[in-house]
């Protein structure tokens, strides 16, 4: 029965250190799904998040298809303020495409980026920062677990970023290269329970001839305090390209700065259809130092006060003698 506390107490504290705060005693990944959480990694952290994915594509009209592997990764940093993070996020990835249009297949082999992008993220707006009644009640399961409406309010954050992209990229329509913004909105709910929703609302390349509008809905649980599981959904529309992929996965916290993680994806439609099968990780160097609060709590106060309860006791002693 103890044990079964001290774990229900961990987690009721890991998921409040989550939901609203910038630092959190465990690792805060956007893996295992595509999305970008609302909160940094907190000021002081280096975290590392990367996978390995395979590539299987068929194309039902243009009668091609794709197959290989591929890259993610991303380097994240908590700088100055809690509220701020820089990042550096790309894809790379290796394929063979082979038409099957001729009377032979024709296979080309392709390698390149197709995702290059270094950019900042800053949370404006936190409905739970500093509120009493968003503290997890360590006394009652039923009151953790309890709907709150003010959970509806989401966290917001703005992103602002650059992509770059290489002359003849064969991930790229003609005549992409170069420099191209990159702007998104991300919310995050968190629910009690272990509930989180995270929307982003990403415009990319803009500019280009290959600008994209995406979306991505992400709703993750954490059943213990180790395992979460998530379903994924991403929009994309573009004259390019457009689909819609779903992914289903989950991850592991191995250490409180080590999570592994395992996804599948897959779309709906045959233009081309879509199956990946992913593998990643995600690690942090904690460098984190909480800001010191005077208030007048301090050792060196107390000090101070001592001195000053002394020196008026030796003055009305003095007075007292006189």
């Amino acid at each position: 029965m103890r044990i079964l506390k001290s774990t229900l107490i961990l987690l009721l504290v890991t998921s409040f250190n989550s939901a609203f705060a910038q630092y959190t005693e465990v690792i805060n990944s956007n893996r295992p799904g595509v999305s970008k959480s609302a909160f940094s990694v907190g000021t002081g952290i280096v975290q590392f998040e990367a996978g390995a994915y395979t590539v299987k594509e068929e194309h039902a009209l243009s009668n091609y298809e794709v197959s290989g592997f591929g890259l993610d990764f991303g380097l994240r940093y908590g700088l100055l303020f809690e509220e701020l993070e820089l990042s550096l996020d790309g894809i790379y990835q290796n394929d063979t495409f082979t038409d099957n249009n001729g009377l032979v297949a024709d296979d080309n082999k392709r390698s390149n980026f197709k995702n290059f992008t270094i950019g900042a993220k800053y949370l404006i707006y936190d409905p739970y920062k500093n509120a009493e009644e968003a503290k997890p009640n360590l006394y009652s399961y039923h009151a953790n677990r309890k709907f709150n409406w003010k959970s509806l309010i989401p966290a917001i954050s703005i992103y602002a970023g650059a992509n770059f992209d290489t002359k003849g990229n064969p991930y790229t329509d003609v005549g992409i290269e170069g420099f191209s913004p990159k702007i998104m909105i991300a919310t995050q709910n968190n629910f009690n329970g272990g509930w989180v929703f995270v929307m982003n609302l990403i415009k990319d390349r803009i500019g280009t001839d290959q600008s994209d509008f995406s979306y991505i809905l992400t709703l993750t649980h954490s059943f213990t305090p180790q395992w979460v599981v998530f379903g994924e959904t991403q929009g994309i529309q573009s004259d390019f390209y457009a689909d819609n992929i779903f992914r289903f996965g989950g991850a592991y916290l191995w250490t409180k700065d080590f999570q592994i993680d395992a996804n599948i994806a897959f779309n709906t439609k045959d233009t081309p259809t879509v199956f990946n099968i992913a593998f990643g990780a995600s690690y942090r160097l904690d460098f984190h130092k909480d800001k010191k609060i005077d208030n007048g709590n301090s050792a060196k106060e107390e000090g101070k006060r001592k001195e000053r309860r002394n020196k008026n006791k030796k003055k009305k002693l003095d007075e007292f003698d006189s």
